[in-house]
């Protein structure tokens, strides 16, 4: 049997220093990933600093006014954003990369087309997101500056994304399974929904993931189409701010750059929730999978 080569950091490191390409890469990669996290650190550890101390039980009352500077209605119509956002975009984009993946002909001009334009759109600035908003939604649909409005906006901006992940994911699930599945005699319908999807389902999450972070953190699409009235819309056809936009309001005031701080810290707060509670799902799912 053939003995199994353990090194020791030393000996990997003595390794290295006989090639000085492999050396000089090994470092690159390091110093780069030591800048990236210095710089989360110092914006996270600067956004902490600044914001907590002016966390109140003020920010956080039912309606707004220019005493208390709530968020609860930024809060509020974030989370309604963020839903409206993902039961539009997130069934489309997935039902589209299936059909990419599982139904069109491998190496289609068809599907070039559609996998290049997805990618040219995810490089989209979210100015240009909110420009189109605004002529389509506001003028030429009617919707106005509605909570409706930057709900399809952002649906339009986030699918990209969640198609192209969603269709990465089901390109790395094993050809064995699908091929297990019609050897026992199911259909591509029942394979692909019983099989191939929930193999995808961490991959999946991922990419909503991602999208949820972007619809948190956008302002410039919101402030063109949902509009930056600061409190809880009565319907879907009203004006309502979401944190973003809330905290940019207040910073470009001058007036109230403390709250500004505190609503940064909300805002971190909401995507790390979000995102844990994502990941403590696509382990779950992971776990009830195997």
């Amino acid at each position: 049997m053939e003995a199994i080569n353990i090194s020791t950091p030393r000996q990997k490191w003595n390794s290295l220093k006989k090639r000085p390409a492999s050396l000089i890469l090994f470092l690159a990669v390091w110093v780069a990933a030591i800048i990236v996290s210095a710089i989360i650190l110092i914006i996270v550890g600067y956004v902490l600093i600044k914001g907590i101390p002016h966390l109140k039980p003020s920010l956080f009352e039912w309606e707004y006014t220019t005493k208390n500077v709530s968020m609860m209605p930024a809060i509020i119509n974030t989370v309604s954003m963020t839903f409206l956002s993902l039961i539009m975009s997130v069934p489309i984009g997935i039902f589209s990369a299936i059909y990419l993946v599982e139904y069109a002909k491998t190496g289609s001009r068809f599907v070039k087309f559609i996998r290049t334009t997805t990618e040219t759109l995810t490089g989209i600035p979210s100015i240009v997101y909110g420009q189109f908003g605004f002529l389509i939604f506001v003028i030429a649909c009617g919707f106005k500056n509605s909570m409706l409005s930057g709900a399809l906006t952002l649906s339009i901006m986030i699918l990209p994304s969640i198609m192209r992940t969603t269709e990465e994911a089901l390109l790395s699930v094993p050809t064995t399974f699908r091929e297990g599945s019609f050897g026992l005699g199911a259909g591509r319908l029942r394979t692909v929904f019983r099989v191939v999807l929930p193999s995808a389902v961490p991959g999946i999450l991922s990419g909503i993931i991602l999208a949820i972070g972007r619809i948190v953190g956008e302002t410039a699409a919101l402030i063109y189409t949902s509009g930056t009235v600061a409190g809880i819309p009565k319907d879907i056809f009203s004006s309502g701010r979401t944190l973003s936009v809330h905290m940019y309001a207040l910073t470009s005031e001058g007036l109230y750059m403390n709250e500004a701080y505190a609503t940064a810290v909300v805002i971190l707060a909401v995507v790390l929730i979000i995102n844990t509670i994502s990941e403590i799902l696509a382990k779950k799912m992971s776990a009830k999978k195997g």
